[in-house]
């Protein structure tokens, strides 16, 4: 069994299931896990991704969607520890609102570069996050380091800024790097949305024009207030452009091993 406080035992992501053998985007995770897994130092098989569809194709068809995420019904936890071996851990989603989420500040986990900005075998920091901002009646965690937005505790923040900019925390300074941001980019910019990647201050939170969260589980989610404090106008042309693209990426881009 793996040490689950060491970082470097076990490398992961989590991918969209629609319950019938096909992953939203499995690609650019496979790509993400592989990238992280050099990072831990940790042996992936060059067949992975073979691997795991032929894994969900053991698995019988979900005929029941009562009471399920209708977007993104199921979600799979693929990992790999430190000897190679994969493994699927497949749970329902959370059904998430579309009203605008409440989020709490807290300070980001303590974990050097490289490491931190990876889905690594130590992740309970960022559990705790999302337990404590539901145990203060919010949604979500935003992680700060010395006043600067470095993550989400299971999600990607991106700001609209007063310039038409949106602006989101860079992989170099220890945010994940968001396979849901990877996935809408190119089209959100298509949109005359323009994306990049920044230090992200707290006073520059604070004057965002909109404020939104990304990920395989909640899709494209508004956030309204942090810590109590209202950010910008939610639901604005950011969400609105964010939405239109995640939605039409849920018509085109899951695969199987079809």
């Amino acid at each position: 069994m793996s040490d689950s406080t060491d970082p470097s035992s076990e490398v992961w992501t989590t991918m969209a299931y629609d319950g019938n053998k096909s992953l939203l985007a499995p690609y650019l995770h496979f790509n993400r896990l592989l990238r992280h897994s050099h990072i831990l130092g940790i042996d992936v098989n060059a067949d992975l991704s073979k691997i795991v569809f032929e894994e969900l194709g053991k698995i019988p068809n979900i005929e029941d969607y009562n009471k399920l995420n209708e977007e993104i019904p199921f979600l799979v936890k693929l990992k790999v520890n430190r000897e190679g071996i994969i493994s699927l851990e497949i749970r329902k989603n959370n059904l998430w609102t579309h009203n605008p989420l409440q989020a709490i500040s807290m300070m980001v986990p303590d974990f050097e570069l490289p490491i931190l900005g990876t889905k690594h075998g130590d992740w309970q920091q960022y559990d705790n996050a999302r337990e404590q901002a539901i145990k203060h009646k919010s949604d979500i965690a935003l992680l700060f380091k010395d006043d600067f937005l470095i993550d989400g505790d299971h999600c990607m923040p991106l700001m609209l800024d007063n310039d038409g900019i949106a602006y989101h925390p860079r992989h170099s300074d220890g945010a994940l790097d968001s396979i849901t941001l990877e996935l809408l980019r190119e089209d959100m910019e298509h949109l005359g949305i323009p994306i990049r990647g920044a230090k992200i201050s707290l006073k520059m939170l604070l004057r965002a024009s909109e404020l939104i969260v990304l990920g395989s589980g909640m899709g494209v989610c508004s956030v309204g207030t942090i810590d109590g404090t209202k950010i910008g106008i939610p639901k604005g042309k950011l969400y609105q452009v964010a939405r239109d693209v995640w939605l039409n990426k849920l018509n085109s881009d899951w695969s199987n091993l079809k």
